[in-house]
């Protein structure tokens, strides 16, 4: 497999991608499906700036967890435990970490392996409930837990560049072919409006994009990469080019579903609904390109989140962060088993949804406070925060409280 992949990568000129693209895979899985979905066939393309500034947002928090890892050769997790010393601060941000990543993760684990293999019943035409139920999320489990054992960060980084450039070209070509307004698409990206009953679809494309577990993905996967703060630059660029990557698949999947099902009276409940939906309107070629694409965005989450949770906790608790360590790779392995069971259950597991919705609503703003605060110590020296990036960077901090508050509000209101 390393061989295989490594040989692809090179073919296809994806080498000169690093971490950044593992905040991209982290993001755009089955749940951002299904919300840019919703949100293009209930609104049309009026909540496109909703993306804009969620990915505006991203590379301005993504730039300094970056930037942290490279100085300081530390996770998040690490430098927020040196950094917030007192044990009652200490225990409430290990609390808190524990609880919304790894728990949360284990949650969404299970909607990125159905996902992907919501992608392989469509892109196979299966309709057997035992194989749709069980061969396929096994399936995905399998080829997320060979990549992850490794213990090679390259190989994972490799792989994942690979799915998230097929993800990239099937949602892409899919949005080629619904041909959608240009006029109305950039009307939507540079006028912000909320429509009536929008106000929780906006905050729902913020929150998938705008995700607490990347901040500690990407500053242990940069530390990982690079060694010097002299390779900022190639640092910023990567992120310049994948976060904004992340963005435009984004995009494309609120227009398809908008060309395709907005003032239609067709109604969409599930990212199952999608690809099949697709083939009336846009021939089998739509309905292939959006399946391979939910396929891959299911299957990169289904191996970052993992991950994620693994770095987090480690770097919380001062344990081995090493890809290769038994410890690091017991907890990985307790995301995959949990992501596994939940998605051939057939259970669907609200209440867990629902503990993980309020804490990514309260660790989201306090994590972005952490990081402000980090950025801007003496141990940082020239490469700390300077006022644009403070005011930036507070500027999304207030922004995610609003959104918490709402998130929150939403989520109580489910009991």
């Amino acid at each position: 497999m390393k061989a295989f992949i490594a040989q692809i990568s090179k073919k296809l000129g994806l080498n000169n991608f690093g971490p950044g693209i593992l905040v991209t895979a982290a993001f755009i899985g089955p749940g951002t499906v299904i919300t840019a979905s919703l949100a293009g066939a209930n609104f049309g393309l009026a909540l496109l700036w909703a993306l804009l500034f969620a990915v505006l947002s991203t590379i301005i928090l993504q730039e300094m967890t970056a930037r942290l890892g490279i100085v300081t050769q530390q996770g998040l997790g690490e430098n927020i435990r040196e950094t917030f010393s007192h044990p009652v601060a200490r225990g409430i941000a290990i609390l808190l970490v524990v609880s919304a990543i790894v728990i949360g993760n284990g949650a969404y684990q299970g909607g990125n392996i159905s996902g992907a293999s919501l992608g392989l019943q469509s892109i196979f035409n299966s309709d057997n409930a035992n194989i749709n139920q069980w061969l396929w999320p096994i399936l995905i489990g399998v080829i997320a837990f060979m990549l992850l054992w490794t213990g090679q960060y390259r190989l994972i980084e490799k792989a994942l560049i690979f799915l998230v450039s097929l993800m990239s070209l099937s949602f892409l070509f899919t949005f080629i072919i619904t041909q959608p307004n240009l006029a109305e698409l950039f009307s939507g990206l540079l006028l912000p409006s909320i429509p009536d009953g929008a106000t929780l679809t906006v905050i729902a494309l913020i929150g998938t994009t705008v995700v607490p577990y990347n901040l500690f993905l990407h500053a242990s996967s940069a530390c990982q990469k690079w060694k010097s703060p002299d390779e900022l630059p190639q640092a910023r660029k990567d992120l310049y080019i994948s976060i904004p990557l992340g963005g435009l698949i984004s995009i494309a999947i609120v227009s398809t579903a908008a060309s395709a099902f907005f003032g239609k009276s067709i109604a969409i409940s599930s990212a199952a609904d999608l690809a099949p939906a697709l083939q009336p309107f846009f021939g089998d070629s739509a309905r292939i390109f959006m399946a391979c694409g939910l396929f891959a965005a299911g299957i990169s989450s289904a191996v970052t989140a993992p991950l994620a949770a693994a770095f987090a906790l480690n770097g919380m608790l001062n344990l081995n962060k090493s890809l290769d360590d038994i410890g690091f790779k017991l907890i990985w392995m307790l995301i995959l088993i949990i992501g596994i069971v939940v998605a051939t259950s057939g259970y669907k597991p609200i209440s867990i949804i629902w503990f993980a919705q309020v804490a990514n609503g309260i660790l989201l703003p306090i994590i972005t406070l952490y990081l402000l605060w980090i950025m801007n110590s003496a141990k940082l020296a020239k490469y700390k925060n300077n006022w644009k990036q403070n005011a930036l960077g507070f500027l999304v901090l207030a922004i995610t409280l609003m959104l918490s508050g709402k998130s929150l509000i939403s989520a109580f209101g489910k009991l």
